[in-house]
Order: structure tokens, then sequence, then C-alpha cells
């Protein structure tokens, strides 16, 4: 069963109700007796199984527009200097 938030519009007295579904809302302050209304904020969402990521539905193939480049191409080509010792 959800749980509901109240603030009254009176005394500013913020409580916390269960209630289900088919129950009416609560109208009346149970602090002064006055007026109250429900209090709304952000829901948390979790989103469980496949689907939710784009790379979910991403196929094999990489599209023609993108250009594969591999790490030795990248990198310019570096001579390898040898030593010679003196005897």
């Amino acid at each position: 069963m959800p749980t509901y938030e109240y603030l009254c519009n009176e005394c500013e007295h913020a409580f916390e109700v269960v209630q289900s579904f088919s129950e009416a809302a609560i109208e009346i302050c149970p602090k002064c007796g006055g007026e109250v209304r429900k209090v709304y904020n952000n829901v948390g969402i979790v989103f469980k199984g496949s689907g939710f990521y784009k790379t979910d539905s991403r196929s094999s193939e990489k599209p023609k527009s993108e250009k594969v480049v591999s790490k030795t191409e990248s990198k310019p080509e570096k001579k390898a200097e040898k030593k010679v010792d003196p005897k």
C-alpha cells in the first residue's frame, strides 16, 4: 500500500498515512482539525530488464560513418636507437 504525505493548511502539521488506492483522501488535520492537502513528491523509478539502455538494441555491425582507428595507426612510429659501448 502506498504512503501519502499530508500538510495542514492552518497549522502546517506534516504527517504520513499508509492508505490503499480505494480509500478516500484525508481532509481534516488530526492535530488542529483544519483542512489538509496532499503533498506530491518525486518518485524514484527503477527500470529492470533489457531494452532500457542504448547499448541493448545496438547491432553487432558498426555504421559505415564510423572509422575504426587502431592504436598502432594513431601513434607515430619511433625508431629504436642502438647504443654502442666503446671498448
